[in-house]
């Protein structure tokens, strides 16, 4: 049985930035800091959830119960990638197997590329509406899957967002929803109070 201790704590000190108000400027931030940690050992990650797919898989780790932030885990087949698309909330993304790699994209007919990131193991990077929101997303790797942890400020599969057509940049409107119908049980502590 994975031990979700670690997933537990970081959903504990990420639910004390909400209930502290927390601007964006300190959720990307502190919760940077958080993600870093997080994504520093993978071992907290259910098997159920580190499953690639015949496309890209996006499954709900948690969401706050007044739906403030998310925490997903994005699992990249190899050669697997997003289309162009916007989050309309912050985010974070985190690194925890593999490498990914995202290109900011820019509003025109062509679209173009911006800043381009390279994820490696344990690094993160940070999306926001106010200055880096539209972007494709893609596994690095052409032979293993990669998986990346995502924060949002919101419930990011209920958020209404779009996709771009990279040569007109018309905007399509979707809802990306999950992949999993269960999330990971972080509340069942019964051998950590046996062991007490």
């Amino acid at each position: 049985m994975t031990d979700v201790a670690p997933l537990r704590d970081f959903i504990r000190a990420m639910t004390r930035l909400a209930n502290e108000d927390a601007s964006e400027t300190r959720w990307l931030t502190e919760g940077a800091t958080l993600l870093r940690g997080l994504v520093a050992d993978e071992a907290w990650l259910p098997d159920a959830f580190a499953e690639p797919g015949p496309r890209y898989r996006q499954y709900l780790l948690h969401c706050d119960p007044l739906e403030r932030f998310c925490v997903v885990s994005f699992v990249w087949g190899p050669g697997q990638r997003t289309p162009i698309h916007n989050h309309t909330v912050w985010g974070l993304v985190g690194m925890l197997r593999g490498e990914e790699v995202s290109t900011e994209m820019v509003r025109g007919a062509p679209m173009r590329t911006g800043q381009v990131d390279h994820l490696k193991q344990g690094e993160v990077v940070a999306v926001s509406a106010d200055t880096y929101d539209i972007h494709v997303v893609e596994n690095a790797l052409r032979d293993r899957a990669s998986i990346s942890i995502h924060v949002y400020g919101g419930n990011i599969g209920a958020v209404i967002r779009s996709v771009f057509d990279a040569a007109t940049g018309a905007e399509k409107r979707f809802v990306s929803g999950y992949d999993n119908t269960a999330v990971p049980n972080l509340w069942d502590r019964s051998r950590d109070t046996l062991a007490a």
